[in-house]
Protein backbone atom coordinates (compact mmCIF):
# COMPACT_ATOMS: atom_id res chain seq x y z
CA UNK A 1 0.00 0.00 0.00
CA UNK A 2 1.28 3.53 -0.72
CA UNK A 3 0.10 5.90 1.63
CA UNK A 4 -0.92 9.84 0.87
CA UNK A 5 0.09 12.26 3.47
CA UNK A 6 -1.13 15.70 4.33
CA UNK A 7 -0.48 18.53 1.83
CA UNK A 8 -0.99 21.78 0.38
CA UNK A 9 -1.89 22.21 -3.15
CA UNK A 10 -1.68 26.05 -4.41
CA UNK A 11 -3.88 27.40 -7.19
CA UNK A 12 -3.30 30.54 -8.51
CA UNK A 13 -4.59 32.26 -11.39
CA UNK A 14 -2.56 31.74 -15.13
CA UNK A 15 -0.37 34.78 -16.05
CA UNK A 16 -2.00 37.41 -17.67
CA UNK A 17 -5.08 37.05 -15.67
CA UNK A 18 -6.61 40.05 -13.14
CA UNK A 19 -4.36 40.24 -9.93
CA UNK A 20 -7.18 40.69 -7.97
CA UNK A 21 -7.60 38.16 -4.98
CA UNK A 22 -4.96 35.99 -6.27
CA UNK A 23 -3.16 34.97 -2.85
CA UNK A 24 -2.89 31.29 -2.94
CA UNK A 25 -5.64 28.87 -2.20
CA UNK A 26 -4.45 26.14 0.42
CA UNK A 27 -6.72 23.28 0.90
CA UNK A 28 -5.61 20.04 3.11
CA UNK A 29 -5.75 16.53 2.27
CA UNK A 30 -6.26 13.97 5.32
CA UNK A 31 -3.96 10.93 4.96
CA UNK A 32 -6.00 7.98 3.47
CA UNK A 33 -4.30 4.86 2.42
CA UNK A 34 -4.46 3.82 -1.14
CA UNK A 35 -3.39 0.75 -3.50
CA UNK A 36 -0.80 1.21 -5.99
CA UNK A 37 -3.26 1.08 -8.67
CA UNK A 38 -5.75 3.60 -7.08
CA UNK A 39 -2.78 5.94 -6.40
CA UNK A 40 -2.08 5.82 -10.55
CA UNK A 41 -5.69 6.38 -10.93
CA UNK A 42 -6.87 10.08 -12.18
CA UNK A 43 -8.67 11.68 -9.61
CA UNK A 44 -10.74 14.89 -10.88
CA UNK A 45 -11.00 17.30 -8.26
CA UNK A 46 -13.73 19.48 -8.24
CA UNK A 47 -13.54 23.29 -5.97
CA UNK A 48 -15.99 25.20 -4.97
CA UNK A 49 -15.06 28.64 -3.31
CA UNK A 50 -17.41 30.69 -0.79
CA UNK A 51 -16.93 33.28 1.52
CA UNK A 52 -16.91 36.35 -1.37
CA UNK A 53 -13.80 35.05 -3.12
CA UNK A 54 -13.72 34.79 -7.01
CA UNK A 55 -11.39 33.05 -9.24
CA UNK A 56 -12.00 34.27 -12.35
CA UNK A 57 -12.19 31.64 -15.19
CA UNK A 58 -9.42 29.14 -14.77
CA UNK A 59 -7.92 27.26 -17.39
CA UNK A 60 -8.06 23.61 -17.38
CA UNK A 61 -4.41 22.52 -16.37
CA UNK A 62 -3.27 18.96 -14.78
CA UNK A 63 -0.40 19.01 -11.89
CA UNK A 64 0.98 15.80 -10.51
CA UNK A 65 0.82 15.91 -6.63
CA UNK A 66 1.50 12.72 -4.69
CA UNK A 67 0.92 10.64 -7.15
CA UNK A 68 -2.45 12.30 -8.89
CA UNK A 69 -3.60 14.24 -11.50
CA UNK A 70 -5.50 17.33 -10.46
CA UNK A 71 -7.92 18.63 -12.50
CA UNK A 72 -8.79 22.17 -12.02
CA UNK A 73 -12.80 23.01 -13.74
CA UNK A 74 -12.72 26.04 -16.06
CA UNK A 75 -16.33 26.81 -14.25
CA UNK A 76 -17.01 25.65 -10.67
CA UNK A 77 -20.09 24.66 -10.43
CA UNK A 78 -20.41 24.72 -7.02
CA UNK A 79 -20.55 27.51 -4.63
CA UNK A 80 -21.59 27.11 -0.89
CA UNK A 81 -20.04 29.33 2.43
CA UNK A 82 -16.53 29.93 3.84
CA UNK A 83 -14.54 26.85 2.85
CA UNK A 84 -12.71 25.83 -0.22
CA UNK A 85 -13.67 21.91 -0.68
CA UNK A 86 -12.25 19.10 -2.77
CA UNK A 87 -14.27 15.59 -3.60
CA UNK A 88 -12.26 13.41 -5.61
CA UNK A 89 -14.37 11.02 -8.14
CA UNK A 90 -13.13 7.44 -9.11
CA UNK A 91 -12.58 6.04 -12.26
CA UNK A 92 -16.52 4.64 -12.89
CA UNK A 93 -17.32 6.43 -15.85
CA UNK A 94 -18.05 3.63 -17.80
CA UNK A 95 -21.29 2.13 -17.97
CA UNK A 96 -20.70 -1.51 -17.35
CA UNK A 97 -17.81 -1.29 -14.80
CA UNK A 98 -15.99 -0.05 -11.98
CA UNK A 99 -12.81 -0.34 -10.18
CA UNK A 100 -12.15 -1.71 -6.71
CA UNK A 101 -9.11 -2.54 -4.86
CA UNK A 102 -9.80 -6.66 -6.44
CA UNK A 103 -10.10 -5.76 -9.93
CA UNK A 104 -13.30 -4.89 -11.60
CA UNK A 105 -16.95 -4.84 -10.37
CA UNK A 106 -20.15 -4.56 -12.16
CA UNK A 107 -21.23 -0.79 -11.52
CA UNK A 108 -24.50 -0.73 -9.93
CA UNK A 109 -26.42 0.95 -12.26
CA UNK A 110 -25.79 -1.60 -14.57
CA UNK A 111 -27.05 -4.10 -12.18
CA UNK A 112 -30.37 -1.95 -12.02
CA UNK A 113 -30.88 -1.33 -15.74
CA UNK A 114 -30.49 -5.24 -16.57
CA UNK A 115 -32.88 -5.96 -13.98
CA UNK A 116 -35.79 -2.76 -15.69
CA UNK A 117 -34.37 -5.21 -18.97
CA UNK A 118 -35.57 -7.93 -17.49
CA UNK A 119 -39.15 -7.13 -16.23
CA UNK A 120 -39.37 -4.98 -19.79
CA UNK A 121 -38.63 -8.51 -21.41
CA UNK A 122 -40.95 -10.08 -19.68
CA UNK A 123 -44.01 -7.82 -19.97
CA UNK A 124 -43.89 -8.12 -23.61
CA UNK A 125 -43.22 -11.62 -23.84
CA UNK A 126 -46.10 -12.01 -21.86
CA UNK A 127 -48.50 -9.71 -24.81
CA UNK A 128 -46.88 -11.71 -27.33
CA UNK A 129 -48.09 -15.22 -25.66
CA UNK A 130 -51.66 -14.19 -26.70
CA UNK A 131 -50.97 -13.24 -30.44
CA UNK A 132 -49.42 -16.44 -31.03
CA UNK A 133 -52.21 -18.85 -29.02
CA UNK A 134 -54.99 -16.44 -30.26
CA UNK A 135 -54.49 -18.81 -33.20
CA UNK A 136 -55.06 -22.13 -32.12
CA UNK A 137 -58.05 -20.46 -29.82
CA UNK A 138 -59.42 -19.05 -32.52
CA UNK A 139 -59.59 -22.14 -34.70
CA UNK A 140 -61.21 -23.81 -31.62
CA UNK A 141 -63.96 -21.53 -30.67
CA UNK A 142 -64.75 -20.36 -34.46
CA UNK A 143 -64.11 -16.64 -34.35
CA UNK A 144 -63.88 -14.65 -36.98
CA UNK A 145 -60.67 -11.96 -37.88
CA UNK A 146 -63.00 -9.13 -37.29
CA UNK A 147 -63.52 -10.89 -33.07
CA UNK A 148 -59.45 -11.29 -33.25
CA UNK A 149 -59.12 -7.98 -33.59
CA UNK A 150 -60.99 -7.20 -30.69
CA UNK A 151 -59.33 -9.62 -28.22
CA UNK A 152 -56.12 -8.74 -29.38
CA UNK A 153 -57.08 -4.74 -28.30
CA UNK A 154 -58.71 -5.50 -25.14
CA UNK A 155 -55.45 -5.42 -23.38
CA UNK A 156 -55.46 -2.03 -24.66
CA UNK A 157 -58.59 -0.75 -23.24
CA UNK A 158 -56.83 -1.42 -19.94
CA UNK A 159 -53.60 -0.71 -20.68
CA UNK A 160 -54.92 2.97 -22.21
CA UNK A 161 -57.19 3.50 -18.58
CA UNK A 162 -53.84 3.16 -16.71
CA UNK A 163 -51.22 5.21 -18.31
CA UNK A 164 -52.40 8.22 -16.94
CA UNK A 165 -52.98 7.01 -13.19
CA UNK A 166 -49.74 4.86 -13.90
CA UNK A 167 -47.81 7.86 -14.61
CA UNK A 168 -49.26 9.96 -11.87
CA UNK A 169 -48.12 7.28 -9.19
CA UNK A 170 -44.78 7.16 -10.63
CA UNK A 171 -44.06 10.83 -10.28
CA UNK A 172 -45.38 10.53 -6.39
CA UNK A 173 -43.83 7.35 -5.22
CA UNK A 174 -41.14 6.35 -7.67
CA UNK A 175 -40.63 3.47 -10.51
CA UNK A 176 -39.67 0.88 -7.95
CA UNK A 177 -42.93 0.55 -5.95
CA UNK A 178 -44.98 1.37 -8.89
CA UNK A 179 -43.80 -1.65 -11.10
CA UNK A 180 -43.18 -3.99 -8.52
CA UNK A 181 -47.50 -3.84 -8.12
CA UNK A 182 -47.68 -4.01 -11.88
CA UNK A 183 -45.65 -7.22 -12.63
CA UNK A 184 -47.30 -9.18 -9.38
CA UNK A 185 -50.41 -8.00 -11.48
CA UNK A 186 -49.85 -8.56 -15.01
CA UNK A 187 -48.50 -12.28 -13.69
CA UNK A 188 -51.62 -13.10 -12.18
CA UNK A 189 -53.50 -12.09 -15.59
CA UNK A 190 -51.66 -13.76 -17.68
CA UNK A 191 -51.87 -17.22 -15.64
CA UNK A 192 -55.43 -16.69 -15.61
CA UNK A 193 -55.95 -16.47 -19.34
CA UNK A 194 -55.99 -19.41 -20.60
CA UNK A 195 -59.05 -20.20 -18.10
CA UNK A 196 -61.11 -17.20 -19.26
CA UNK A 197 -60.60 -18.21 -22.75
CA UNK A 198 -62.12 -21.74 -21.90
CA UNK A 199 -64.66 -20.40 -19.90
CA UNK A 200 -66.14 -17.26 -22.07
CA UNK A 201 -65.27 -14.40 -24.26
CA UNK A 202 -66.45 -12.49 -22.14
CA UNK A 203 -64.56 -13.70 -19.26
CA UNK A 204 -61.39 -13.83 -21.23
CA UNK A 205 -61.89 -10.07 -22.73
CA UNK A 206 -62.27 -9.04 -18.59
CA UNK A 207 -59.08 -11.01 -18.17
CA UNK A 208 -56.81 -8.80 -21.17
CA UNK A 209 -58.25 -5.71 -19.95
CA UNK A 210 -56.88 -6.57 -16.58
CA UNK A 211 -53.71 -7.46 -17.83
CA UNK A 212 -53.47 -4.11 -19.37
CA UNK A 213 -54.44 -2.27 -16.50
CA UNK A 214 -51.34 -3.91 -14.69
CA UNK A 215 -49.26 -3.58 -17.85
CA UNK A 216 -49.55 0.24 -18.33
CA UNK A 217 -47.12 1.55 -15.58
CA UNK A 218 -44.03 -0.22 -17.27
CA UNK A 219 -42.67 2.69 -19.44
CA UNK A 220 -43.58 5.23 -17.01
CA UNK A 221 -41.83 3.37 -14.22
CA UNK A 222 -39.02 2.71 -16.52
CA UNK A 223 -38.26 6.30 -17.56
CA UNK A 224 -38.71 7.23 -13.54
CA UNK A 225 -35.96 4.70 -12.48
CA UNK A 226 -33.43 4.97 -15.24
CA UNK A 227 -33.65 8.92 -15.15
CA UNK A 228 -32.94 8.39 -11.06
CA UNK A 229 -29.82 6.23 -12.11
CA UNK A 230 -28.48 7.60 -15.56
CA UNK A 231 -26.30 10.93 -16.09
CA UNK A 232 -27.56 12.42 -18.64
CA UNK A 233 -24.95 11.76 -21.12
CA UNK A 234 -25.77 7.58 -20.89
CA UNK A 235 -29.08 8.23 -20.43
CA UNK A 236 -30.30 7.11 -23.85
CA UNK A 237 -27.76 4.25 -23.98
CA UNK A 238 -29.85 2.73 -20.48
CA UNK A 239 -32.68 3.32 -22.42
CA UNK A 240 -31.90 1.55 -25.40
CA UNK A 241 -30.91 -1.77 -23.13
CA UNK A 242 -34.07 -1.47 -21.11
CA UNK A 243 -36.13 -1.32 -24.65
CA UNK A 244 -33.69 -4.01 -25.95
CA UNK A 245 -35.00 -6.34 -23.10
CA UNK A 246 -38.64 -5.15 -24.57
CA UNK A 247 -38.55 -6.67 -27.76
CA UNK A 248 -36.27 -9.64 -26.77
CA UNK A 249 -39.83 -10.37 -25.31
CA UNK A 250 -41.11 -10.59 -28.58
CA UNK A 251 -38.30 -13.14 -29.37
CA UNK A 252 -38.76 -15.09 -26.15
CA UNK A 253 -42.61 -14.84 -26.75
CA UNK A 254 -42.71 -16.07 -30.41
CA UNK A 255 -40.51 -18.74 -30.18
CA UNK A 256 -41.30 -20.30 -26.75
CA UNK A 257 -44.81 -19.68 -27.28
CA UNK A 258 -45.72 -22.54 -29.76
CA UNK A 259 -43.16 -24.84 -28.52
CA UNK A 260 -44.54 -24.92 -25.26
CA UNK A 261 -47.79 -25.08 -26.46
CA UNK A 262 -47.37 -28.17 -28.98
CA UNK A 263 -45.44 -30.15 -26.01
CA UNK A 264 -48.07 -29.16 -22.81
CA UNK A 265 -50.82 -27.23 -24.20
CA UNK A 266 -52.15 -23.79 -24.70
CA UNK A 267 -51.25 -23.37 -20.63
CA UNK A 268 -47.86 -23.89 -20.86
CA UNK A 269 -46.28 -20.22 -21.80
CA UNK A 270 -48.81 -18.89 -19.68
CA UNK A 271 -47.43 -21.03 -16.61
CA UNK A 272 -43.94 -20.29 -17.75
CA UNK A 273 -44.10 -16.61 -18.01
CA UNK A 274 -45.70 -16.44 -14.74
CA UNK A 275 -43.40 -18.14 -13.20
CA UNK A 276 -40.32 -16.51 -14.28
CA UNK A 277 -42.20 -12.95 -13.62
CA UNK A 278 -42.62 -14.11 -9.87
CA UNK A 279 -38.70 -14.82 -9.56
CA UNK A 280 -38.16 -11.12 -11.03
CA UNK A 281 -40.55 -9.87 -8.35
CA UNK A 282 -38.99 -11.48 -5.54
CA UNK A 283 -35.23 -10.43 -6.64
CA UNK A 284 -36.13 -6.75 -7.69
CA UNK A 285 -37.67 -6.10 -4.32
CA UNK A 286 -34.50 -7.16 -1.98
CA UNK A 287 -32.01 -5.98 -4.62
CA UNK A 288 -32.96 -3.15 -6.34
CA UNK A 289 -33.85 0.71 -4.79
CA UNK A 290 -35.50 3.95 -6.42
CA UNK A 291 -32.77 5.70 -5.89
CA UNK A 292 -28.94 5.84 -5.77
CA UNK A 293 -28.42 7.35 -2.72
CA UNK A 294 -30.47 4.69 -0.89
CA UNK A 295 -28.65 2.06 -2.30
CA UNK A 296 -25.35 0.80 0.34
CA UNK A 297 -23.81 -1.20 -1.88
CA UNK A 298 -23.24 1.78 -4.73
CA UNK A 299 -19.43 3.51 -4.16
CA UNK A 300 -19.43 6.90 -3.10
CA UNK A 301 -17.39 7.92 -6.86
CA UNK A 302 -20.35 6.34 -9.06
CA UNK A 303 -23.08 8.09 -6.63
CA UNK A 304 -20.96 11.13 -7.70
CA UNK A 305 -20.80 10.89 -11.23
CA UNK A 306 -24.42 9.68 -11.53
CA UNK A 307 -25.32 13.54 -9.70
CA UNK A 308 -23.08 15.27 -11.33
CA UNK A 309 -23.91 13.95 -14.42
CA UNK A 310 -27.56 15.49 -13.81
CA UNK A 311 -28.51 18.49 -15.87
CA UNK A 312 -29.22 21.42 -14.23
CA UNK A 313 -32.65 21.67 -15.62
CA UNK A 314 -33.42 18.61 -13.26
CA UNK A 315 -32.74 20.30 -10.29
CA UNK A 316 -35.01 23.15 -10.32
CA UNK A 317 -38.26 22.79 -8.52
CA UNK A 318 -41.39 24.42 -9.17
CA UNK A 319 -44.87 24.11 -9.47
CA UNK A 320 -46.20 20.62 -11.29
CA UNK A 321 -48.07 22.24 -14.49
CA UNK A 322 -51.70 21.53 -14.98
CA UNK A 323 -52.90 19.66 -17.83
CA UNK A 324 -54.09 22.76 -19.62
CA UNK A 325 -51.02 23.91 -19.49
CA UNK A 326 -49.24 20.61 -20.79
CA UNK A 327 -51.47 20.50 -23.66
CA UNK A 328 -51.04 24.72 -24.79
CA UNK A 329 -47.74 23.43 -25.67
CA UNK A 330 -46.76 22.08 -28.92
CA UNK A 331 -43.51 20.35 -27.91
CA UNK A 332 -46.01 18.45 -25.88
CA UNK A 333 -48.00 17.46 -29.13
CA UNK A 334 -45.02 16.37 -30.97
CA UNK A 335 -44.56 13.79 -28.16
CA UNK A 336 -48.16 12.90 -27.97
CA UNK A 337 -48.53 12.64 -32.17
CA UNK A 338 -44.59 10.72 -31.72
CA UNK A 339 -46.44 8.44 -29.27
CA UNK A 340 -49.65 8.05 -31.74
CA UNK A 341 -47.80 7.25 -34.92
CA UNK A 342 -45.27 4.67 -33.07
CA UNK A 343 -47.98 2.72 -31.40
CA UNK A 344 -50.00 2.56 -33.99
CA UNK A 345 -47.14 0.94 -36.23
CA UNK A 346 -45.77 -1.16 -33.64
CA UNK A 347 -48.95 -2.98 -32.50
CA UNK A 348 -49.95 -3.66 -35.70
CA UNK A 349 -46.80 -5.39 -36.54
CA UNK A 350 -46.66 -7.00 -32.97
CA UNK A 351 -50.50 -8.26 -33.12
CA UNK A 352 -50.79 -9.15 -36.57
CA UNK A 353 -47.10 -10.45 -37.89
CA UNK A 354 -48.15 -14.11 -37.29
CA UNK A 355 -51.45 -13.95 -39.14
CA UNK A 356 -49.84 -12.11 -41.59
CA UNK A 357 -47.12 -14.83 -42.49
CA UNK A 358 -50.06 -17.69 -41.94
CA UNK A 359 -52.65 -15.42 -44.65
CA UNK A 360 -50.25 -14.09 -47.42
CA UNK A 361 -47.66 -16.37 -47.46
CA UNK A 362 -49.54 -19.71 -45.72
CA UNK A 363 -46.27 -20.97 -43.28
CA UNK A 364 -47.82 -23.14 -40.39
CA UNK A 365 -47.36 -21.60 -37.05
CA UNK A 366 -44.76 -22.34 -36.13
CA UNK A 367 -42.67 -20.98 -39.42
CA UNK A 368 -44.71 -17.65 -38.45
CA UNK A 369 -43.30 -17.13 -35.37
CA UNK A 370 -39.58 -17.47 -36.66
CA UNK A 371 -40.57 -15.23 -39.45
CA UNK A 372 -42.24 -12.94 -36.33
CA UNK A 373 -39.47 -13.21 -34.41
CA UNK A 374 -36.61 -12.17 -35.97
CA UNK A 375 -37.40 -8.53 -36.77
CA UNK A 376 -37.84 -8.11 -33.55
CA UNK A 377 -33.96 -9.60 -32.27
CA UNK A 378 -32.74 -6.98 -34.39
CA UNK A 379 -35.23 -4.37 -33.27
CA UNK A 380 -33.15 -4.87 -29.76
CA UNK A 381 -29.89 -4.88 -31.00
CA UNK A 382 -30.62 -1.82 -32.98
CA UNK A 383 -32.24 -0.27 -29.74
CA UNK A 384 -28.82 0.06 -27.85
CA UNK A 385 -27.60 1.23 -31.00
CA UNK A 386 -29.62 4.34 -31.63
CA UNK A 387 -28.50 4.91 -27.60
CA UNK A 388 -25.14 5.11 -28.19
CA UNK A 389 -25.42 7.30 -31.02
CA UNK A 390 -27.43 9.34 -29.39
CA UNK A 391 -25.04 9.63 -26.20
CA UNK A 392 -22.18 10.45 -28.74
CA UNK A 393 -24.05 13.26 -30.19
CA UNK A 394 -24.89 14.76 -27.41
CA UNK A 395 -20.95 14.16 -25.99
CA UNK A 396 -19.77 15.35 -29.01
CA UNK A 397 -21.33 18.22 -29.18
CA UNK A 398 -24.84 18.45 -30.67
CA UNK A 399 -27.64 20.18 -28.50
CA UNK A 400 -30.13 17.32 -27.03
CA UNK A 401 -32.78 19.06 -29.26
CA UNK A 402 -30.88 17.91 -32.79
CA UNK A 403 -29.87 14.74 -31.13
CA UNK A 404 -33.51 13.93 -30.53
CA UNK A 405 -34.35 15.39 -33.84
CA UNK A 406 -31.95 13.50 -35.82
CA UNK A 407 -32.86 9.99 -33.95
CA UNK A 408 -36.89 10.37 -34.20
CA UNK A 409 -36.35 11.29 -37.78
CA UNK A 410 -34.80 8.25 -38.58
CA UNK A 411 -37.24 6.31 -36.28
CA UNK A 412 -40.09 7.15 -38.64
CA UNK A 413 -38.58 7.45 -42.40
CA UNK A 414 -37.34 3.83 -42.29
CA UNK A 415 -40.36 2.35 -41.26
CA UNK A 416 -42.21 3.98 -43.70
CA UNK A 417 -40.27 3.02 -46.29
CA UNK A 418 -40.12 -0.27 -45.23
CA UNK A 419 -43.83 -0.85 -45.29
CA UNK A 420 -44.09 0.62 -48.69
CA UNK A 421 -41.56 -1.87 -49.96
CA UNK A 422 -43.39 -4.49 -47.93
CA UNK A 423 -46.31 -4.31 -50.31
CA UNK A 424 -44.95 -5.71 -53.35
CA UNK A 425 -42.71 -8.58 -51.50
CA UNK A 426 -43.35 -12.22 -53.33
CA UNK A 427 -41.84 -14.78 -50.66
CA UNK A 428 -41.69 -14.57 -46.74
CA UNK A 429 -38.02 -14.35 -46.32
CA UNK A 430 -38.13 -11.36 -48.32
CA UNK A 431 -41.18 -9.91 -46.47
CA UNK A 432 -38.88 -10.91 -43.19
CA UNK A 433 -36.41 -9.08 -44.48
CA UNK A 434 -38.47 -5.68 -44.62
CA UNK A 435 -39.79 -6.07 -41.28
CA UNK A 436 -36.65 -6.32 -40.08
CA UNK A 437 -35.69 -2.99 -41.47
CA UNK A 438 -38.96 -1.36 -40.37
CA UNK A 439 -38.89 -2.71 -37.02
CA UNK A 440 -34.81 -2.14 -36.61
CA UNK A 441 -35.15 1.80 -37.59
CA UNK A 442 -38.31 2.44 -35.91
CA UNK A 443 -36.14 1.39 -32.50
CA UNK A 444 -34.41 4.50 -33.11
CA UNK A 445 -37.42 6.53 -31.66
CA UNK A 446 -36.39 5.31 -28.52
CA UNK A 447 -33.55 7.75 -28.30
CA UNK A 448 -36.46 10.48 -29.44
CA UNK A 449 -39.55 10.95 -28.01
CA UNK A 450 -39.22 8.44 -25.49
CA UNK A 451 -36.21 10.84 -23.97
CA UNK A 452 -38.13 13.77 -24.57
CA UNK A 453 -40.53 13.45 -22.23
CA UNK A 454 -37.74 13.79 -19.90
CA UNK A 455 -36.13 16.57 -21.32
CA UNK A 456 -39.23 19.14 -21.61
CA UNK A 457 -41.21 18.13 -18.48
CA UNK A 458 -38.48 16.70 -15.79
CA UNK A 459 -40.59 17.27 -12.63
CA UNK A 460 -43.99 15.40 -13.98
CA UNK A 461 -42.22 13.18 -17.34
CA UNK A 462 -44.46 10.10 -15.88
CA UNK A 463 -47.63 12.50 -16.06
CA UNK A 464 -46.57 13.64 -19.53
CA UNK A 465 -45.51 9.93 -20.63
CA UNK A 466 -48.97 8.54 -19.40
CA UNK A 467 -51.28 11.83 -21.36
CA UNK A 468 -49.13 10.73 -24.23
CA UNK A 469 -49.06 6.73 -24.04
CA UNK A 470 -52.85 6.92 -23.48
CA UNK A 471 -53.19 8.27 -26.60
CA UNK A 472 -50.88 6.12 -28.27
CA UNK A 473 -52.72 3.61 -26.74
CA UNK A 474 -56.11 4.58 -28.00
CA UNK A 475 -54.34 4.73 -31.89
CA UNK A 476 -53.21 1.19 -31.12
CA UNK A 477 -56.87 -0.31 -30.35
CA UNK A 478 -58.39 1.81 -33.66
CA UNK A 479 -54.76 0.65 -35.70
CA UNK A 480 -55.52 -3.41 -34.24
CA UNK A 481 -59.45 -3.45 -34.87
CA UNK A 482 -58.38 -1.69 -37.87
CA UNK A 483 -56.04 -4.05 -39.35
CA UNK A 484 -59.10 -6.82 -38.50
CA UNK A 485 -61.32 -5.31 -40.52
CA UNK A 486 -59.31 -4.15 -43.57
CA UNK A 487 -58.28 -7.97 -44.02
CA UNK A 488 -61.79 -9.37 -43.35
CA UNK A 489 -63.37 -6.74 -46.05
CA UNK A 490 -60.63 -6.27 -48.66
CA UNK A 491 -59.00 -9.96 -48.12
CA UNK A 492 -55.41 -8.09 -48.13
CA UNK A 493 -52.63 -5.83 -45.32
CA UNK A 494 -52.11 -3.78 -48.46
CA UNK A 495 -54.10 -0.91 -47.96
CA UNK A 496 -53.53 -0.98 -43.85
CA UNK A 497 -49.52 -1.03 -44.31
CA UNK A 498 -49.84 2.25 -47.33
CA UNK A 499 -51.66 4.25 -44.31
CA UNK A 500 -49.38 3.51 -42.01
CA UNK A 501 -46.33 4.75 -43.97
CA UNK A 502 -48.14 8.12 -44.79
CA UNK A 503 -48.60 8.56 -40.80
CA UNK A 504 -45.06 7.85 -40.33
CA UNK A 505 -43.80 10.57 -42.96
CA UNK A 506 -46.68 13.21 -41.83
CA UNK A 507 -45.67 13.10 -37.99
CA UNK A 508 -41.54 13.24 -38.68
CA UNK A 509 -42.78 16.78 -40.46
CA UNK A 510 -44.52 17.96 -37.13
CA UNK A 511 -42.17 16.48 -34.73
CA UNK A 512 -39.09 18.58 -37.09
CA UNK A 513 -41.05 21.51 -36.82
CA UNK A 514 -42.08 21.56 -33.08
CA UNK A 515 -40.07 19.52 -30.90
CA UNK A 516 -36.98 20.09 -28.49
CA UNK A 517 -34.44 19.28 -26.13
CA UNK A 518 -34.60 22.04 -23.66
CA UNK A 519 -37.09 22.60 -20.56
CA UNK A 520 -40.45 23.61 -20.80
CA UNK A 521 -42.23 22.71 -17.99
Amino acid sequence: MACVSPCNIQLRRPSGQPTSNSDPVRFGLSAHSFSRSQVRKKWVMRFSVGGGERFGNLHARRRRESGFVVEEDEKKKQRRGGAVRCTAEGLERELFVGRSEGGFRAAERLKVVAMVAAVMCLCNADRVVMSVAIVPLAAKHGWSNSFLGIVQSSFLWGYMCSSIIGGALVDKYGGKKVIAWGAALWSLATLLTPWAANHSTASLLIIRVFFGLSEGVALPSMNNLLSRWFPTHERATAVGISMGGFQIGNVVGLVLTPVMMSSIGISGPFILFTSLGLLWLVTWIFKVTNDPQDCASISESELRLIQAGKSDSNEIKGKIPSLTLLLSKLPTWAIILANVTNNWGYFVLLSWMPVYFKTVFDVNLKQAAWFSAVPWGTMAISGYIAGAASDNLIQSGYSITSARKIMQSIGFIGPGVALLCLNYVKTPTVAAIFLTIALSLSSFSQAGFLLNMQDIAPQCAGYLHGISNSAGTLAAIISTIGTGFFVQWLGSFQTFLTLTACLYFATTVFWNLYATGERVF
